[in-house]
């Protein structure tokens, strides 16, 4: 539904995470798959967000569809997994060379000097692999989001929202509903 209602990147969302500090920190990623395993997203391990969830391995994610019905919110807390290297590497595989070359280019949240030092960066790791596909750089992988909780939010005329919420307990999912 989200996919037809909006414009551009349904399968955008804000990922939480927490750093040394107990701070949140929050950016927008996208969604790349999602089954009954998860909610799965692709990041540069070395990178803010990847040493966070290394450190503490919980996360939120929440999407917003503003133009589906009169909003919808989806909210998600779970644990953190990064997937197994054959799916890493089949999901780089799909991706553009372009994007494959930059994830060996980029060093994910360093300070960079200029922009020229990056473009230099892109350009050795074009002639490196210029001949060649372009391999999983090690660095380079997806984290599954396993919910403990899922919470839908509906939204509804004056303010009298709709909230679903479903938590993982005892080996089975509980609903509930909430006060909006």
């Amino acid at each position: 539904e989200a996919q037809k209602s909006e414009p551009t990147e349904a399968n955008a969302m804000a990922l939480a995470t927490v750093t040394a500090g107990a701070v949140p920190s929050v950016r927008m990623v996208l969604l790349k798959g999602h089954g009954p395993d998860g909610f799965v997203f692709y990041t540069n391990l070395d990178s803010d967000k990847g040493r966070q969830l290394r450190a503490h391995p919980r996360a939120a994610l929440c999407f917003h569809w503003k133009r589906l019905r009169d909003g919808v919110q989806v909210r998600v807390e779970g644990r953190v997994e990064t997937v197994a290297d054959a799916e890493a590497d089949a999901y780089f595989a799909s991706r553009p060379r372009d994007s494959q070359i930059g994830a060996w280019a980029s060093q994910q949240s360093q300070t960079l000097p200029d922009r020229a030092t990056f473009e230099a960066r892109y350009a050795e790791a074009e002639q490196r692999y210029a001949n060649a596909p372009v391999p999983r750089p090690p660095h380079w992988s997806g984290q599954r989001v396993v919910p403990d909780l899922i919470e839908f939010w509906y939204g509804v005329p004056f303010r009298l929202h709709e909230r679903h919420r479903h938590e993982w307990r005892d080996g089975a999912w509980q609903f509930r509903l909430l006060y909006p």
